[in-house]
């Protein structure tokens, strides 16, 4: 069986899950892997079959995406001519996690795919969406790469194809302790505004994961780390808590891991809006934007002992195992 396995770059979730999943799909034949997108920091250990750019956004840095550098980066001539020149007909199997050409060239070039993502979940009506909603996001998230089938992964089972989040293995074996510190990851805001607001927290060390910075430095009680998985990893593992934004695979592995986690949504991000909402309902505080009144919020959280119990089972084998079984061409 030939399989073309497709994964969105934006972002470092999907490439983290997919280093879970691409070893399980090797047990049924041979995987082509394909990436598109450009904001990602980890990497795949298999070598990819095709790089594409994508469509992507990118971050800004006062909490939302920066809107002048996405349309800068934008290439919509480079993803027709991609999308059509994709040869898809040698796969029996297209699986997609969130990524817009492989999509676009199934649905052109009359190939079923099946989605493996946590952007799927919203095809059913019983996700979590906030009060307030946006139709134009609503039809991005069903648009941006569209799929024949589904089966998607949530913080809980909202419907028959939703299954509790992927939890790499690293993760799962991973010895935790508390050495007291905050661990952080906030891409879409500069670290000048973390420092200063982190910084006012005088009583706690923060080890800030950053996009910006090539090397480590130290500025009073915070700590700023160029994004690496194995260093944000053994923070993780080591942490009081994780705060973070509103994206699904980091807050879902903290969870697992029993560590205390608060949500700052990105601005203008309506998925990041819905995972986050879906998240207060376990319990997790989830916090508007970094403003003047934010040290508050911290504070409140950082005094708050409540542990949040979350049910992430070990299902991905049989999860793989049963979309290869029913989808495979």
């Amino acid at each position: 069986m030939k399989i073309l396995f497709a994964i969105q770059g934006t972002g470092n979730g999907h490439i983290s899950r997919a280093r879970e999943i691409v070893p399980l799909l090797q047990q049924y034949g041979e995987v082509d892997l394909l990436v598109s997108g450009t904001e990602a920091e980890v990497s795949l250990s298999q070598p990819l079959k095709y790089r594409f750019h994508g469509v992507s956004f990118v971050f800004g840095t006062n909490g939302g995406v920066d809107n002048w550098a996405t349309w800068k980066i934008m290439n919509l001539r480079q993803f027709q001519h991609d999308l059509r020149h994709l040869p898809l007909k040698q796969y029996d199997l297209v699986i997609n996690d969130f990524e817009p050409v492989s999509a676009w060239a199934c649905k052109f070039q009359r190939v079923p795919s099946v989605s493996l993502s946590h952007q799927c979940s919203f095809v059913s009506p019983n996700t979590p969406r906030p009060a307030k909603k946006d139709p134009f996001a609503q039809w991005l998230l069903r648009n941006y790469s569209p799929t024949t089938y589904h089966v998607g992964f949530h913080f809980e089972r909202y419907d028959s194809f939703i299954n509790t989040p992927v939890i790499r293995s690293e993760i799962r074996q991973m010895e935790t302790s508390n050495l007291g510190h905050y661990s952080v990851y906030l891409p879409a805001y500069d670290d000048k505004t973390l420092l200063k607001h982190l910084g006012a927290v005088k009583d706690v060390k923060w080890e800030v994961f950053s996009k910006r910075q090539k090397t480590p430095f130290q500025s009073g009680n915070v700590e700023i780390f160029p994004v690496n998985n194995e260093a944000f990893n053994k923070s993780l593992a080591s942490c009081e808590g994780l705060l973070t934004g509103g994206g699904f695979e980091g807050p879902a592995e903290a969870l697992f891991l029993k560590k205390k986690v608060m949500m700052i949504p990105m601005k203008g991000q309506y998925e990041q809006q819905c995972n986050a909402l879906s998240a207060s309902k376990l319990g997790v505080p989830v916090v508007a934007e970094i403003n003047d009144a934010f040290g508050g919020h911290l504070n409140k959280w950082i005094n708050d002992d409540k542990k949040i119990i979350v049910d992430f089972p070990d299902e991905t084998a049989q999860i793989v195992d049963k979309l290869v079984k029913q989808y495979a061409r």
